[in-house]
C-alpha cells in the first residue's frame, strides 16, 4: 500500500470528510445531552458506526425504549444495506478480516464512493476500497468525539447542522453523474422518490424507494433483449 494510493483515497473522501465531521459533532453533542460520558459517543461510533442509526439511538435512549423496539427499528432502518452488499459482492475481492471490515464499514456515503470512483490500478482495487472505508470511518469517529467533548464542556447550538447530510448526498450524486455520464438512472431515482412520497408516507419513503427501484430494475433486466447484450459486449 503506497502513499500515492493513500493520497488518491483521501482526495476521493474529501466530500465525506466535510460531511461527517460536522454531522459526527452534532451526534456527539446530542449524545452527551443524555448524560453519558463523552467516551461512550466515541466508542459507539467506533464499534457501531451507523450515522442515521446512531441519531435514532439518541431518541430511543431518551425515551427509554425496550430492547425489541430498538432491534426492530434498527433492522428496518438499516435494511437498505442488504441491497448495497449484494451489488458489491464482486468488488470485495479479499478474505477474512479485510472483507469483514469492508462489510462493516459500508455506509451510504462509502457505497456512493465505491460505486462512483475507480481505483488507480485494478490490482490495487481492494486496497483502495479499504482505504476509503477506513478514512470515512475515522472522520465519523473524530467528529463524534469532538462533538461529545465540546458538548460536555459548553452549550452548542446545533440548528442548521441537520442540512449537512442532504448537502453531502447532493455532492455525491453529482460525482456519481460525472462518473456514469448517463442521466436515466438519476431521472428514474427522482421519479421513484416522488412516487414513494406520493403513495406512501415520508417516514417509509426510503424503504419504499429501494423496493420500487429494485422492481423497476428487474423489469428492465427481464425485458432486456439478448441481442442488445451481445451488441454491447462486442462494442
Amino acid at each position: 500500500m503506497n502513499k500515492s494510493l493513500l493520497l488518491n483515497a483521501f482526495k476521493t473522501t474529501i466530500p465525506v470528510l466535510f460531511g461527517y465531521i460536522p454531522m459526527g459533532m452534532a451526534f456527539g453533542i446530542l449524545f452527551n445531552e443524555l448524560g453519558f460520558h463523552w467516551i461512550y459517543a466515541a466508542l459507539m461510533s467506533l464499534v457501531i458506526y451507523a450515522g442515521a442509526g446512531q441519531f435514532m439511538a439518541v431518541g430511543l435512549l431518551a425515551n427509554h425504549a425496550g430492547f425489541m423496539e430498538v432491534a426492530i427499528t434498527t433492522l428496518l432502518l438499516n435494511s437498505r444495506h442488504l441491497f448495497y452488499g449484494i451489488s458489491l459482492i464482486n468488488k470485495f475481492k479479499t478474505h477474512w478480516l479485510r472483507k469483514f471490515y469492508l462489510i462493516f464499514g459500508l455506509t451510504d456515503e462509502t457505497y456512493s464512493l465505491l460505486t462512483g470512483t475507480r481505483p488507480p490500478k485494478d490490482k490495487e482495487q481492494t486496497d483502495f476500497y479499504l482505504l476509503i472505508t477506513v478514512l470515512n470511518h475515522s472522520y465519523w469517529v473524530i467528529g463524534s468525539t469532538l462533538g461529545a467533548i465540546i458538548g460536555a464542556n459548553m452549550h452548542f447550538n446545533t440548528s442548521g447542522l441537520d442540512f449537512t447530510l442532504p448537502a453531502l448526498f447532493t455532492v455525491l450524486a453529482i460525482e456519481q453523474y460525472k462518473s456514469v455520464r448517463e442521466s436515466w438512472p438519476f431521472m428514474m431515482a427522482g421519479v421513484v422518490a416522488f412516487l414513494s412520497i406520493w403513495l406512501f408516507s415520508r417516514d417509509n419513503m426510503l424503504l419504499m424507494s429501494i423496493l420500487l427501484s429494485i422492481i423497476v430494475l428487474l423489469i428492465l433486466r427481464l425485458t432486456h433483449k439478448p441481442s442488445d447484450t451481445i451488441k454491447q459486449e462486442s462494442v
